[in-house]
């Protein structure tokens, strides 16, 4: 059983770059359902609508479903608090059942600007499987790092095929988007998003990359990690 972890926030379609990219989604789903899984299910827990809607509007649920995925909203109840042994800020939180059920979770955020993270990428779209999500902001990036240390993505592709470059998390105006035709994919999250990071021209870490490195969670050192880029048009 595999779970899809999109970023769907709100009800943009995908030209605004505030979520995932429905065609990326939909190859994870194809590429799963090719590879044995039984059952491949996308969600998110969106904050700009009800979950119907945000599916609707992002054009992810269309995509996902000619794919052969199911599309599931994920209800309150279903939300299970839970320890975090190795938080060092986090140690407790309401975390998705399914997503701690699951036999692979695959992350799927998109590349994007964040006024209080700085950018939206791999660690920062796991908050999307808590219920309760404002306490995080207090010391975010430690507590990022805290809860991927409990939800650790099997996969992490990184949906850079449009960036939104100012305004996140939400945008709504089509100058705050680049075209870069890019996508990301490691099995390691901290890789993933140090190098995503560089997309946007970052000279600094960010705090939870850098958090997420010190935790062992992964590498951030670009430097010494094998990176294949592959040109799609070869």
């Amino acid at each position: 059983r595999v779970i899809i972890k999109p970023n769907i926030c709100t009800a943009r379609s995908y030209e605004y770059a505030a979520t995932t990219n429905p065609w990326v989604v939909a190859a994870l789903v194809k590429l799963c359902l090719e590879a044995g899984a039984a059952r491949v299910q996308v969600m998110d827990y969106p904050f700009g609508g009800p979950a119907e809607q945000v599916y609707a509007v992002s054009g992810i649920e269309e995509q996902v479903r000619a794919s052969g995925g199911e599309m599931v909203v994920m209800t309150k109840f279903k939300f299970v608090d839970t320890d975090i042994p190795q938080g060092q800020s986090l140690k407790r939180a309401a975390i998705y059942d399914d997503i701690l059920k699951a036999d692979v979770i695959i992350n799927a955020p998109i590349a994007k600007n964040h006024g209080l993270a700085g950018l939206t990428l791999g660690m920062k779209n796991l908050m999307g499987v808590i219920r309760d999500r404002p306490p995080l902001h207090w010391n975010l990036g430690q507590n990022l790092a805290d809860l991927t240390s409990r939800v650790r993505p099997t996969l992490t592709v990184i949906d850079a095929v449009r960036m939104l470059m100012a305004n996140g998390p939400t945008g709504g105006n089509l100058n705050d988007v680049k075209q870069a035709d890019t996508v990301i994919a490691s099995a390691d999250i901290v890789a993933a998003d140090a190098y995503a990071s560089t997309l946007f021209g970052w000279q600094e870490t960010l705090p939870y990359v850098q958090a997420g490195a010190a935790m062992g969670l992964g590498r951030s050192d670009l430097e010494n990690l094998k990176i294949e880029e592959i040109n799609a048009a070869a």
